[in-house]
């Protein structure tokens, strides 16, 4: 199971300002969930997001348009990794998928 923090505990835990946290998520980098009281939940996965995002700006000194860029590029790489492997190729529309996700990566890298 994972788990969840509030915005305190998950900037606290980064390093990061919560204001930080909330501009990363206006940008679109992070998604976090919300309580019905619309309180910001962060899942371990999100933190793992975050920290690759701190890492590509303090360390690598990228802009946040370059990390929104890597970003998605990363995000395609991931829907592309199950589908790269035999079986979900010869499921109905797997090649289909593939050939979708290819070419939306090719834009991503600006290939022709």
């Amino acid at each position: 199971m994972s788990e969840i923090l509030f915005i305190s505990t998950a900037s606290r835990l980064l390093g990061m300002h919560p204001q930080t946290l909330r501009k990363y998520e206006r940008l679109g980098l992070v998604r976090p969930d919300r309580t019905v009281g619309s309180m910001r939940l962060y899942s371990t996965e999100q933190i793992e997001r975050l920290r690759f995002i701190k890492h590509l700006v303090d360390e690598c000194g990228i802009n946040l348009a370059g990390v929104r860029h890597l970003l998605a590029v990363a995000d395609a790489v991931q829907r592309l990794r199950p589908l790269a492997g035999g079986d979900a190729l010869s499921r109905r529309g797997g090649h289909r998928r593939l050939l979708r996700e290819l070419e939306h990566l090719s834009e991503l890298v600006g290939l022709p």
